[in-house]
């Protein structure tokens, strides 16, 4: 992204930076297109500022079709403990995939492109239930796909995201890395082992205000408020995880970038060669991103789908009970690293306001009906009986 702009351009990225409507932001990309210099350089900026003028261009245009009441809707509406968003190329086999999670039917053919609109399934796994959609396929030979952008502010909105990738191809590690690539080049990062960076200007006066547990690579916070400073953001909290660079920085002021859990399902095992080219692709993705190779035909490795998107998801389930009540089956869902106050408030505000104590049984109790304040952390499996 950085291009040691010129300050004119420097200037005309600040201004869409500040802008507040669509029109605003096409409007200053515009300008800034028409004065950046072209040289290899910029490159790379000036492809993102053209594709980011198409995604806007293409929110206006859904915004009227959406005042005029016509054309179809891209959005689903979430449901279940999380959502879960497949992403493939063509035929990577995500229909046949859903079918055989969920008690979804979508059509399933072998032509490319069956799938035009996004197709919702629920998957089970033990007591609680995942949201599963099907998207239309990307189309890695033509990033700028206005399908693509479609899909990825789908992506961009999941709790999870789950790569499709099939073995009947003849490089389907390739395929994955591109998918990952087309990902990272609209600011959503699958794996922990990039940095990442948040940029959230604030009207008071403090300055620059660097927080999180990443660290600087190559650069000082002086550096950091320099570059700011050019972009005419003088008053921000940036916050950082893992390592990074100045790059990252001067990239996040313009994109959006967001971690999102990722399992890899490769399909279509029980074709020849499938074993070695998954086991291929296993020994090569980053430790956070489960591999998952399954045969929609056979069924083989479909049971280890939703324990991967159970552990990806961070959440755990917690039983509420009553005083000499057995606990209701019917678990909680909180965040990992809830605690047992924030637990009383989602129940309901006025338990966590009256809150004494709870007694815990489970994992992260040192006995059975252990007496805790409401600062202890809950784990998976936890009963909780409140008093208030």
């Amino acid at each position: 992204m950085p291009a040691n702009l010129p300050a004119e351009a420097k200037s005309k990225l600040a201004k869409y930076s500040e802008a507040r409507t669509v029109e605003e932001k096409i409007r200053a990309l515009e300008e800034f297109l028409s004065s950046v210099p072209k040289h290899k350089g910029t490159e790379n900026l000036r492809e993102w500022a053209r594709r980011r003028l198409a995604e806007l261009r293409e929110e206006l245009e859904a915004k009227r079709r959406k005042r005029s009441g016509g054309g179809p809707r891209f959005f689903v509406e979430k449901s279940g403990a999380a959502q879960v968003v497949l992403v493939g190329p063509p035929n990577s086999g995500k229909s046949s995939l859903l079918a055989a999670l969920t008690n979804a039917k979508p059509e399933v053919s072998p032509y490319p492109f069956t799938t035009q609109k996004p197709t919702p399934g629920m998957l089970k796994y033990e007591d609680v239930e995942f949201q599963v959609i099907d998207t239309p396929p990307v189309v890695l030979d033509k990033p700028d796909s206005p399908v693509n952008s479609r899909v990825l502010g789908l992506a961009r909105n999941a709790d999870v995201l789950a790569l499709v990738v099939g073995l009947d191809e003849e490089r389907p590690a390739a395929t994955l890395n591109r998918l990952a690539s087309l990902l990272a080049e609209r600011g959503i990062l699958i794996t922990k082992s990039r940095g990442l960076v948040r940029i959230q200007k604030t009207r008071s006066s403090n300055g620059v205000k660097v927080v999180g547990s990443g660290r600087l690579v190559g650069f000082t916070e002086e550096d950091l408020v320099r570059l700011l400073a050019e972009y005419r953001i003088y008053n921000a909290i940036v916050e950082i995880e893992g390592p990074v660079t100045l790059d990252d920085v001067e990239a996040a002021i313009f994109t959006s970038r967001v971690y999102k859990p990722t399992i890899v399902v490769l399909t279509k095992l029980d074709v020849p060669g499938a074993r070695e080219k998954a086991e291929a692709i296993k020994s090569r993705a980053p430790s956070d991103v489960p591999v998952i190779p399954v045969s929609t035909k056979t069924g083989e490795g479909l049971q280890l789908i939703g324990p991967a998107v159970f552990k990806s998801s961070g959440i755990i389930r917690v039983y509420t009970k009553q005083p000499n009540k057995k606990p209701d089956p019917r678990p909680l869902i909180v965040p990992k690293g809830t605690t047992v106050l924030e637990a009383a408030e989602r129940i309901h505000p006025r338990l966590a306001k009256n809150f004494k104590y709870a007694k815990i049984w489970g994992p992260s109790a040192k006995y059975p009906g252990q007496r805790v304040g409401g600062s202890h952390t809950l784990e998976d499996g936890d009963i909780i009986e409140i008093h208030a």
